[in-house]
């Protein structure tokens, strides 16, 4: 199950994922996440892992291909917050933010779920909520 959770910032895009992520869900995610690159010159991400056992395979398929399509445009991400007390996905986090070292993740455990929330909520110093102002013109 991977469904969105509200959050106060327009560039964040927030989810709660727990049991078993399907292909279909995970297209979701990749909407709102086209979405908001098309809004906001940098998007930030939140993702609270509840009793999330694993993806389908045909989910893990796609995850895998989206983020492999992404390599090229890591300038429109800024900050991930993965929310979880799971040992082995802190490990995942941390070995993405090795690979990934535009995109600064960070891990929270589920009782600081408010700090994860407003850091990932942060803009980068001197960026604005208005694309404009940033001279940002869509991709």
């Amino acid at each position: 199950m991977l469904e969105f959770i509200s959050h106060p910032a327009a560039h964040v895009v927030a989810m709660k994922a727990g049991g078993v992520v399907t292909a279909r869900e995970l297209q979701s995610a990749i909407d709102a996440i086209e979405a908001a690159k098309k809004e906001h010159p940098r998007i930030s991400m939140v993702v609270e892992f509840d009793d999330m056992r694993w993806m389908t395979l045909t989910a893990l398929l796609k995850d895998i291909g989206y983020g492999l399509t992404q390599l090229g445009d890591l300038g429109h991400y800024y900050r991930a917050a993965v929310i979880t007390d799971k040992e082995w996905i802190k490990h995942i986090a941390h070995l993405e933010e090795r690979l990934f070292k535009v995109v600064e993740i960070r891990t929270f455990p589920k009782r600081e779920h408010a700090a994860a929330m407003a850091w990932a909520g942060e803009l980068p110093k001197g960026a604005h909520e208005d694309p404009e102002e940033d001279g940002y013109h869509g991709a």
